[in-house]
């Protein structure tokens, strides 16, 4: 039942609205509303993370990191990136040589990111930028890779995210997107809807105090494109060389392209 629940397509819609997880919304309405989400939980937002993966979405970034393969003199901008753990996990790789610029339309996300940063020690190197993935305030041809994870399905109008993505890009620019997807291995899915919609809200209840915000996450990734389907958008937003790889069976999966 739940998962035919979760495939079940909205039809008939009305025009001007979106998805916010299974509700649909005024189009205007989305940002505001998931930046309330993301307000509410920021400060056990990580700590939510561990819990609700066993610690699995940090192998999930660490590929992330190892197909990015970060170069001292790049700049990287990581978008939707509050939290700050892929550019510290960049500054860990490669010193703070180049520059990552962390973009992120909460201002409570961002704080959580910067004060972790300054505990770490790190002052240089990062810039932190309150900003819309939709409307990007960075200079064309600016930046050297762009990175998203866990943020895209947020965005009210994908495809100008994706658009935005490769207008901030250089010429051989690299775009890298980690999300969560559609799993593949249907045991595995069997599982993970009900872990998802069982116990994903409990969590959020006693762990972040607000389960209403992790209802809104889970059906938030059942309302995110298949893997192919953001894939040829990705390819129509004018990448090149797309590909992705399923992680922990399509849990998660990460997706790349050039712009050339």
């Amino acid at each position: 039942m739940l998962q035919h629940m979760t495939e079940t397509k909205t039809s008939g819609v009305a025009p001007g609205t979106i998805d916010f997880g299974y509700r649909r919304v005024g189009e205007h309405e989305k940002a505001g509303l998931v930046r309330s989400v993301f307000d509410r939980v920021a400060g056990r937002y990580d700590l939510m993370n561990d819990l609700m993966s066993g610690g699995i979405h940090r192998l999930w970034k660490a590929e992330l990191i190892d197909r990015l393969n970060p170069r001292r003199s790049e700049t990287i901008l990581d978008v939707a990136g509050g939290t700050g753990d892929v550019a510290l996990a960049v500054i860990d790789r490669r010193g703070v040589a180049g520059e990552v610029i962390v973009c992120d339309i909460n201002r409570a996300m961002l704080e959580t990111g910067r004060d972790r940063a300054i505990d770490r020690g790190v002052l240089v190197g990062i810039d932190w930028l309150c900003g819309d993935a939709e409307r990007l305030p960075v200079a064309s041809a600016s930046v050297d890779a762009y990175t998203i994870a866990f943020g895209l399905r947020n965005v009210t109008r994908l495809d100008a995210a994706l658009a935005e993505a490769r207008r901030v890009l250089k010429p051989g620019g690299r775009f890298f997107c980690l999300e969560f997807s559609h799993v593949v291995l249907p045991a595995l899915a069997r599982l993970y809807d009900l872990y998802s919609f069982q116990i994903v809200p409990r969590l959020g209840a006693i762990v972040a105090g607000d389960r209403d915000a992790y209802q809104y996450l889970v059906e938030s990734i059942r309302r995110f494109p298949p893997q192919d389907e953001l894939l040829d958008r990705i390819e129509a937003a004018g990448f090149e060389r797309t590909r992705y790889r399923n992680l922990t069976g399509g849990i998660a999966a990460l997706h790349s392209g050039w712009r050339l």
